[in-house]
């Protein structure tokens, strides 16, 4: 069986990167893979909606789109800008979508996020990516697996692009927290273990950082979807995305929460190295008080001078005797305080 993923790639005639296309008409599936220069002949169809992606495309391959689909010359220079903000703007025509894939390394806790933009007019998706770390494969079987809907035309292309990025940032979120738990176990560790914690601390919290600014934004991207006046999202599609909706205030809220975790245990492992060092501080005063006892009673029966027991067997005993004795008092004493 082919990939779908290799068919759509086939014809990329009329640009010069890798282009993705299929086309549905009232619902169905009628063509994939087709070259971009007949997405106009596709659009003539009444009843038809077109899907585009382009992966790094050139200025020359979004000229393309300006002839295709009449895009405004803002919006395609935001869609090859570097770091834009997750965002959405309307045009008179159609929409300009903003916004980032998640990808995180479980080993090293280091996140990376890649932009993707996305064109959205009444009849057709138009995805800009500007790597492939967004695979068009998953983004395929999400609308395969939701071909009841596709009579909704644009919106069903749209939320399964949505769906995927916000799934994105959730798996991003849940492995930092798992993360996060692993820094709780270290951080309790019988052998204190603080270069290690502090530096996997700082990676989580960067990481972190990175996250809550792509994740943050979509709140307000997918809530304006959501608005009626942008006449995006139909009836039918209404409670999808009102469900990305949630998942995008969980993870936001989830952030805020792993957030707060990370100074808490940035906090806590001061403290404890605040406490491991009084125990270490209270266990060598104890030894010093001991030691400062056995040496002034060393010292008094050192002296060279006559005293009661001088040059006699007792006094060496009576010395040894209260040596011994008060060292272990002392040592008992300063055991039971938990001061040893």
């Amino acid at each position: 069986m082919t990939d779908q993923a290799d068919v759509a790639c086939r014809a990329t005639s009329g640009t010069q990167c890798v282009a993705h296309t299929r086309a549905y008409r009232d619902g169905e599936l009628v063509d994939e893979g087709f070259d971009v220069t007949l997405v106009s002949d596709h659009l003539d169809v009444a009843g038809t909606v077109v899907w585009l992606d382009l992966l790094t495309p050139s200025q020359e391959d979004l000229g393309v789109l300006v002839e295709e689909f009449g895009l405004h010359a803002l919006a395609v220079e935001d869609a090859v800008s570097e770091h834009q903000r997750a965002k959405i703007d309307s045009y008179d025509d159609h929409l300009f979508l903003a916004s980032y894939v998640a990808r995180m390394d479980e080993g090293t806790a280091e996140l990376a996020v890649h932009e993707i933009a996305a064109f959205i007019t009444p009849r057709a998706l138009v995805t800009i990516r500007k790597s492939d770390a967004l695979d068009v494969a998953p983004l395929l079987e999400r609308w395969d697996a939701g071909k009841k809907l596709a009579g909704s035309g644009v919106p069903y292309l749209l939320h399964g692009l949505l769906d995927l990025i916000v799934d994105g940032h959730f798996e991003a979120v849940q492995v930092l927290d798992e993360q996060l738990d692993a820094l709780e176990d270290v951080l309790f560790d019988e052998e204190p273990r603080s270069r290690e914690l502090q530096r996997r601390s700082f990676e989580v919290r960067k990481s972190l950082v990175l996250l809550r600014r792509v994740v943050l934004p979509m709140r307000e991207v997918v809530n304006s979807l959501l608005r009626r006046d942008l006449d995006v999202v139909d009836e039918q599609m209404q409670p999808y995305y009102q469900d990305v909706y949630d998942h995008v205030l969980r993870a936001a809220e989830w952030t805020e929460s792993l957030r707060d975790l990370v100074s808490t245990i940035l906090e806590t492992n001061l403290t404890l190295q605040g406490n491991r060092l009084n125990e270490v501080m209270r266990s060598l005063t104890s030894w010093a008080a001991i030691l400062a006892v056995t040496t002034a009673i060393t010292g008094f029966y050192g002296q060279n001078i006559p005293y009661p027991g001088f040059n006699q067997q007792w006094g060496f005993w009576t010395s040894t005797i209260l040596l011994v004795g008060v060292t272990g008092g002392l040592y008992t004493f300063f055991k039971r305080r938990g001061w040893l």
